[in-house]
């Protein structure tokens, strides 16, 4: 299995100090998330239904037409590649490596590249996999430019499959809209933006046929009822979604400057993590767990996730750990 942030266990062991006194910084997930109110006790004795009007709101909240409701988006990834004959399929690098190892492990043909290529090297495949913002560099690519592609795709019978696990923050620059449109699939999460990664409830949205077919191959209720619920909730509340939006926006200005005074200006960034190249990265992420204090490190480009922090004092915390390795 590949490596993944949030590993807190893992590193309590490494460098002796106990869990509940890391600030976890490595996974991105919103640290001030929606608050889960309690839980009916029916959620728990029945069996998920399909009419308990989730799919309503996903489809109001994502102004899409069409969507299957999965065991977080990690769910689709995995099953997505089993839907394809063995094809040629292009991926960014660096990106979320499930993607990579999910398509070659269905037989296909996975090749990796920079944004810049992707014009040169359209015409040549049949499935391209993008993370839009990309993860761990925060890259953007603009909806026109995606819909140009996806055409260029689709054209001959090809595919082009979105990650937006953290698009929730600037949804004017997401490709829902679209995604009834056959040959687009578009992915997204509550684990990123509303801080329910622990819930395990992701979408696909896509053009219905391809839906049944993905439905099929994973089986009745992929998601627990207690998380439908909470996802239904947590989707219908615009009051603060749109609350969260100006704030996670300023945090992210703040960490953003907050490295930056510590020589580690960020390369790129969104509004839940910063993504910093750095030659001393492992150095670095090492000094800062030595505190009590994980965040992600990745080998190519050496560079640093950092996520946010939650409330005053950790990023206090924070300030005080970089005062120390910068």
């Amino acid at each position: 299995m590949l490596e993944h942030g949030g590993q807190i266990r893992q590193a309590a062991l490494r460098f002796g100090i106990p869990p509940e006194d890391w600030l976890d910084l490595s996974t991105g997930i919103n640290p001030l998330g929606w608050p889960v109110p309690a839980i009916p006790p029916e959620c728990w004795r029945r069996l998920p239904d399909s009419d308990d009007g989730l799919m309503e709101a996903v489809c109001r909240y994502y102004g899409c037409r069409s969507a299957l409701a999965v065991a977080g988006s990690q769910a689709a990834i995995q099953a997505l590649p089993s839907l394809r004959p063995p094809c040629r399929v292009g991926l960014l690098a660096p990106t979320y490596a499930e993607h990579a190892l999910a398509w070659t492990r269905g037989g296909h043909h996975v090749v990796s590249f920079a944004s810049a290529e992707i014009e040169a090297r359209l015409d040549r495949l049949d499935v391209l996999v993008l993370v839009n913002p990309n993860n761990p560099t925060g890259e953007r690519f603009p909806v026109e430019t995606l819909r140009a592609w996806h055409r260029r795709l689709t054209a001959r019978g090809g595919w082009l499959v979105v990650d937006e696990a953290f698009m929730d923050a600037t949804p004017e620059e997401s490709l829902a809209a679209h995604a009834g449109a056959e040959g687009l699939v578009v992915l997204r999460s509550l684990g990123k933006f509303f801080g329910l990664a622990g819930a395990r409830v992701g979408f696909v949205l896509a053009w219905p046929e391809l839906l049944v077919r993905l439905n099929e191959t994973l089986g009745p209720w992929p998601v627990a009822h207690p998380a439908r619920h909470v996802a239904r909730l947590a989707l219908a509340d615009e009051t603060w979604q749109v609350d969260e939006r100006r704030r996670l926006v300023g945090d992210s200005m703040r960490l953003d400057e907050l490295l930056g005074g510590h020589g580690l200006s960020p390369a790129g960034g969104i509004a839940l993590f910063q993504w910093v190249k750095c030659e001393r990265a492992l150095a670095i992420r090492d000094e800062l767990a030595q505190t009590g204090i994980l965040v992600r490190c990745f080998d190519s480009p050496l560079g640093l996730r950092f996520g946010l922090p939650g409330g005053e004092a950790e990023w206090v915390r924070l300030g005080q750990a970089l005062r120390g390795v910068s």
